[in-house]
């Protein structure tokens, strides 16, 4: 007696469909952790794909310098005289004279305050900026205009608000030409940015901009958060790193206590964190999925125990022993693919659902991850189908039949 495949096939789903709700509850662990894959894999994926969208829209070739001697590698250097100093708009006007390879120079000062317009107030960003930060960033004004080089020098108290900011204090009012109070010094608004939105976690449109000399009269300081800089050229970064380095160093007493970071880096440093992330997430989907596993061979291992007395009957009639092995590693093979089936169906399917119930949760499902999670699911179901199979196909007939 011989049995083909297709017929292999049909005695093994016959075999899972005799006890359903054992079948069911044995796919259940492949079910969760097919799709706990899925759903970790492709909200890492979505996550590498935002952060590098959101770098790339930060503007185009930019270097950014900060105080202190950062390494993206390897930490903060220990605080002290030689590491740790201010950058000044000094230094940052400087880089825009001599800097022949930028294109934009800006100095940024950061802070916040409880801004108001009559009766109405609300806590805003502001950040102190000059002209240049608008091509810089790729950022339009709406109404109004943006302030310029002059209003920089003279500290002219006049501020650019974002959508949110004027929505909120102003509504659909016109506000240009109104003012605004921020720390008991006015304001008069003079602009309205474009809706931009969310960018790595710095929301445009609930910022105010100022001069950045006014924003330092503000704040009452004279350092500077950082200075934005874009280059001319995608080739010359590398040239232009070593010209702001050179010239910043000349001005700090040959002391490089400043930090250049590149558009390139900073996507490089993220994406390696997501990608430990991720593979830290897929390893705990990964977990249960093994679980899964475990349970399949538990299950088909109580399944050659109740029906030893039917192997002993088969092989007396001729079944050989690739038959027997055949037939309870196809009903392996088929509890974890129909598992893997409903997994990949739930995860994809809240994958999909999770960006349109939480906006900042994106995600991304791609093809060669489905066949993956169901390549994966096919071979948990041969590797812990395959104990419970030998042991089945390697009973002794005459031990088989005798048994009760």
């Amino acid at each position: 007696m011989t049995v083909d495949l297709r017929e292999t096939v049909t005695l093994a789903l016959e075999a899972l469909a005799a006890n359903r709700i054992r079948s069911a509850l044995t796919m259940l662990g492949v079910v969760m952790g097919v799709a706990a894959v899925i759903i970790l894999v492709s909200l890492g994926a979505g996550a590498r794909t935002y952060i590098t969208s959101e770098i790339t829209n930060l503007g185009t070739n930019l270097l950014i310098v900060t105080p202190g001697k950062t390494q993206l590698h390897g930490g903060l250097h220990p605080p002290g005289e030689d590491t740790v100093r201010k950058l000044t708009y000094e230094d940052a006007q400087t880089l825009k004279r001599r800097a022949t390879l930028l294109k934009e120079t800006v100095p940024i000062v950061l802070g916040s305050g409880r801004m108001k317009s009559g009766n109405t107030s609300r806590d805003t960003s502001v950040v102190g900026v000059t002209p240049e930060y608008l091509p810089a960033r790729n950022l339009r004004v709406a109404l109004g205009s943006f302030f310029s080089q002059e209003d920089v020098e003279a500290r002219r108290p006049v501020a650019v608000l974002g959508h949110k900011v004027r929505l909120d204090l102003f509504g659909v009012d016109n506000p240009l030409g109104r003012f605004v109070t921020l720390a008991d010094a006015r304001y008069r608004v003079i602009g309205v940015m474009e809706p931009k939105g969310m960018s790595l976690g710095f929301d445009i449109d609930n910022t105010a901009f100022v001069p950045v000399r006014s924003a330092q009269e503000l704040f009452a300081t004279d350092r500077l958060f950082e200075i934005l800089t874009s280059v001319r050229s995608a080739d010359g970064i590398e040239q232009a790193t070593a010209q702001i380095r050179e010239i910043l160093m000349r001005r700090h007493g040959n002391r490089e206590d400043f930090t250049i970071v590149s558009q390139g880096a900073m996507l490089d440093v993220l994406t390696n964190v997501v990608n430990i992330l991720t593979a830290a997430l897929a390893g705990i989907g990964g977990i249960s999925l093994f679980v899964g596993g475990i349970g399949i061979m538990n299950i088909m291992l109580v399944a050659v125990r109740e029906r030893t007395r039917e192997i002993g009957i088969r092989k007396a009639v001729g079944a050989r022993r690739r038959d027997i092995l055949g037939q309870f590693l196809a009903e392996a093979v088929a509890l974890s693919l129909m598992g893997g089936t409903i997994g990949i169906l739930l995860g994809v399917g809240t994958a999909r659902l999770l960006p349109a119930l939480f906006a900042y949760v994106p995600t991304e499902v791609s093809a060669a991850m489905v066949a993956l999670a169901f390549l994966f699911s096919a071979a948990v179901g041969v590797f812990f189908g395959v104990y419970p199979a030998r042991r089945a196909a390697n009973l002794d007939p005459i031990v088989a039949l005798r048994y009760e």
